[in-house]
């Protein structure tokens, strides 16, 4: 139990660190695990600026099987840099099987357009793929 919390707290650290200390503006989007039974398919987009952080957290509950990729896949990686992915677990609700969050982190890093795009599967032979899916597209100006 000390080192699930102890995990948990050195991930916010990491997290806040990486925030506070870049430069630009950061651009976020969030979409919480029970948004996902109205719409299974999420679309967004953003415009950014070179040096912008996007952070995208999008809900999560990795005992059902299902998993959202460690690698968003990403249109053009000159133009988008992915940083940083982490699991954030649910709260200790006490209930088994809670959702938690995924967390990207991307840099803004040259002007164009991109897409960040993610699905939401079981990973394994024969799993179901893309259940739910995730796309942005991202304007660096």
């Amino acid at each position: 139990m000390k080192f699930r919390i102890i995990l948990i707290f050195s991930a916010f650290i990491i997290l806040a660190s990486f925030l506070g200390c870049s430069s630009g503006n950061n651009i976020k989007f969030e979409i919480p695990y029970e948004d996902f039974f109205e719409d299974q398919h999420f679309t967004w987009e953003a415009n950014a600026d070179i040096g912008d952080t996007i952070v995208v957290t999008l809900g999560s509950n990795p005992t059902t099987g299902f998993t959202w990729p460690d690698i968003a896949q990403i249109g053009n990686k000159e133009i988008l840099k992915q940083v940083d992915h982490t699991f954030i677990p649910p709260e200790n609700t006490g209930i088994v099987g809670s959702s938690g969050k995924d967390v990207w982190i991307f840099k803004a890093q040259k002007k164009g357009m991109t897409t960040i795009s993610m699905d939401y599967s079981r990973p394994w032979e024969g799993g179901e793929k893309g259940e739910w899916t995730f796309k942005a597209t991202i304007n660096v100006e």
